[in-house]
């Protein structure tokens, strides 16, 4: 598989996760069926700006906004995520478990 296709496959994932929720890295990986992929998950949000994909939805496991930094503007990934309901202090979200969407859970089986 390509790089490109995994990454056209996180995006695919991460479009489908719903306003107020968000799931992790190793989530995304371990739905794509590469559970050891957690950071290629995070390069390909990186490289998702200008591709209608809602990465400020994607934290890691502990619900830290870890890629804030790749958002414009200094706060911008805490923005869209409190406009959805998500409440944040520091820099991570509040009740995780009730705002944690699990693709393996929602979604039908990638392959």
């Amino acid at each position: 598989m390509t790089e490109a296709s995994f990454f056209d496959r996180v995006y695919d994932v991460v479009r489908q996760i719903p306003d107020g929720r968000v799931t992790s890295y190793g989530a995304i990986a371990k739905y794509l069926a590469a559970p050891r992929s957690a950071r290629m998950v995070g390069w390909a949000m990186n490289a998702s700006h200008g591709k209608d994909v809602p990465a400020h939805r994607v934290v890691n496991r502990k619900g830290l906004l870890t890629g804030k930094h790749h958002f414009q503007g200094t706060n911008l990934m805490q923005q869209l995520l409190e406009n959805e309901g998500v409440v944040i202090i520091d820099n991570q979200i509040q009740e995780l478990d009730k705002h944690f969407w699990d693709p393996q859970q929602e979604l039908p089986p990638p392959f």
